[in-house]
């Protein structure tokens, strides 16, 4: 076994930490503070090529694997910039893969290098508020009339929606069958043509900065040409991304955590009460050394699953294990790290409390910790379904 980077992937971390950097601590306060959307950061890394990481060179991307994109996305959430940071450029890795995939060669032709530029700012429309982790259950409807299709229905936690000007839409498009209930959906990359689509801003715990909704679509139509794959088959193009998402929110919140932990070690060098640093005492140290033991592991395991992904292996086990496992580690981390600053913990002024309001998400989304376990329970231990 070999568990050394390429030189290639070490460059890669080094130079997006030295760019995600340049972004202060209070740069990312302003934005949660405001609400507002990190346009600026956004734009840095669109020019100096990172968002095409996993799109081809043909379409002006990188052509690199998801191993790279976690690289990346481990190096943004470290310096600092967290969920508020690594959720635009997640936007530029996880959604375009069925299009990479599923897309037309005319479909990649018009898209990806817009996307890979920055050019073009995507929502994700799947999760509907009543259907929740059943996807089969979406009611959201489009119908074809002619060369285009018509799309009516209400989709929730639909990030982005705010700025986008194009939106990753599943849909119906057949009734749903309970012997094949995921069947009968089909995938759009669709305008996000405002006067069809309402949105409305989701007040939230964290993550500010970058918007969460929820949309209302009335008679939206869509082209043929902007259907990603086959009708009916919208469903089973999106699984192909689903353990790639797994794996990169999954170093996101090691990433998180290692923030949050740096901080906290510095705070318990430097603190000094009762006359002594803090991080001499063992209910201080320990906490922390336990934490940093748990990033290592579920990076450790992020890493394995986006090698077996890269090398066209299957990587089920794996890629939910490690968001489950990384979700809970970064966890420890940005909870132990708040505990180390006391009372100061608690104030803004401090930056901790942001990073730990913002790793929260990661143990609901993508997927929650329930349904990584009901899939190792299943499909790894063999126990009857659950659901």
């Amino acid at each position: 076994m070999d568990f050394a980077l390429t030189e290639s992937q070490e460059l890669i971390k080094k130079e997006v930490s030295a760019l995600a950097r340049t972004f202060s601590l209070d740069y990312w306060r302003d934005k949660d503070d405001r609400a507002e959307y990190p346009h600026e950061f956004v734009r840095a890394f669109a020019d100096n090529g990172w968002l095409g990481i996993m799109i081809d060179e043909q379409y002006g991307g990188a052509g690199l694997g998801v191993t790279e994109a976690a690289l990346m996305l481990h190096e943004i959430c470290a310096s600092g910039a967290g969920t508020s940071g690594a959720s635009p450029i997640h936007f530029y890795v996880f959604p375009p893969t069925p299009i990479i995939k599923y897309g037309t060669a005319a479909m990649k032709q018009k898209y990806l290098p817009k996307i890979a530029a920055g050019e073009i700012v995507m929502a994700f429309g799947v999760t509907e508020p009543n259907a929740g982790t059943d996807t089969s259950r979406i009611q959201t409807r489009a119908e074809k009339r002619g060369n285009r299709f018509v799309v009516n229905g209400r989709k929730v936690w639909t990030t982005n929606a705010q700025h986008a000007n194009k939106i990753l839409l599943l849909a119906r498009t057949g009734d749903r069958d309970p012997a094949k209930p995921l069947r009968g959906m089909t995938l759009f990359f669709a305008d996000l043509d405002r006067e069809r689509i309402s949105v409305r801003l989701i007040d939230k715990l964290g993550r500010a900065a970058v918007d969460s909704n929820e949309i209302v679509i009335d008679n939206l139509e869509v082209s043929e040409e902007d259907v990603v794959g086959a009708v009916g088959d919208g469903f089973y193009h999106l699984l192909d991304s689903l353990n790639p998402e797994r794996i990169v929110i999954g170093i996101e919140a090691v990433g998180i955590g290692r923030a949050a932990l740096d901080r906290a070690v510095q705070y318990a060098k430097e603190r000094i009460v009762f006359d002594r640093p803090i991080g001499k005492n063992q209910a201080i140290a320990h906490p922390l050394a336990h934490a940093a033991a748990e990033l290592d592991a579920a990076e450790m395991m992020c890493l394995k699953a986006g090698w077996l992904f890269d090398h066209g292996r299957q990587c089920g086990r794996e890629a939910n294990a490690a968001k489950l496992l990384a979700a809970e580690a970064g966890w420890n981390a940005c909870d132990a790290a708040l505990q180390t600053f006391g009372g100061f913990g608690y104030a803004r002024e401090f930056y901790v409390e942001r990073l730990w309001r913002e790793i929260r998400l990661y143990k609901i989304a993508p997927v929650s910790q329930q349904m990584a376990l009901n899939y190792l329970s299943e499909h790894v231990l063999g126990l009857p379904r659950s659901y």
